[in-house]
């Protein structure tokens, strides 16, 4: 994380496009540190304590038969190459990673189940946070997985949630300024507050639809 320098940083998060040939944002980076420094805890529990391997056979449900070959960063990176979800979704995919975590305290992110509960959880952020989305399908081949591994693999995360997915604006600040500690304790940085700006953009949406509607009308 030390190569962020804070204006890189401040300017990436307060100035992202959702232009087609935008850079990787940030939040990225960070999310992967995250990620990467709790699956490095629980590898080192799994190797003293045999009991903290999940025994719910319902959290089985993310692990594959092979480890991938590929860091999470990369994994991160490749998905918002091909999806092109905004920031927000990232921040939006984190508390559903750390609601499910607290709902099953026996569930251990580990190299055989991280990819696939990061392509399930940003999918269904995708779809609370942006007003368009990819099919299943196509998350699933960003994903490397099967049409039908995708599908039941969200149907299995929705009923483990218990459907609660909603994230009010409290809750995704906690979050934000969580991910800003990860890059400097007491620094001050942001990570991206685009939830607001999200919303916004499909306000604009929904008005230009109806503008457009009422000249067709008109015309």
């Amino acid at each position: 994380m030390a190569n962020i320098s804070p204006r890189k940083l401040r300017d990436d998060l307060y100035c992202y496009s959702y232009q087609q040939d935008s850079s990787i944002p940030l939040v990225i980076s960070v999310l992967a540190s995250l990620i990467e420094r709790n699956l490095a805890r629980n590898e080192r529990i799994a190797k003293n304590c045999t009991w903290a391997l999940s025994k719910n056979v319902r959290t089985r449900v993310f692990d594959c038969h092979e480890t991938p070959d590929m860091t999470i960063q990369s994994y991160l990176e490749r998905i918002f190459r091909y999806t092109r979800a905004g920031p927000s979704v990232y921040v939006v995919a984190y508390v559903y990673i750390d609601r499910f975590c607290q709902l099953y305290p026996e569930f251990r992110i580990s190299p055989r189940n991280v990819h696939r509960l990061l392509i399930t959880t940003i999918m269904v952020a995708s779809k609370y946070v942006e007003d368009m989305n990819y099919r299943n399908s196509y998350f699933a081949r960003v994903g490397g997985l099967t049409t039908n591994e995708m599908n039941k693999l969200e149907m299995e995360f929705l009923f483990m949630m218990g459907f609660k997915f909603h994230v009010n604006m409290s809750v995704f600040e906690s979050y934000c300024c969580h991910l800003e500690r990860e890059v400097s304790i007491g620094g001050g940085y942001e990570i991206e507050r685009t939830l607001r700006c999200a919303e916004e953009i499909k306000s604009k949406q929904i008005e230009e639809r109806s503008c457009s509607q009422i000249t067709r009308v008109l015309l």
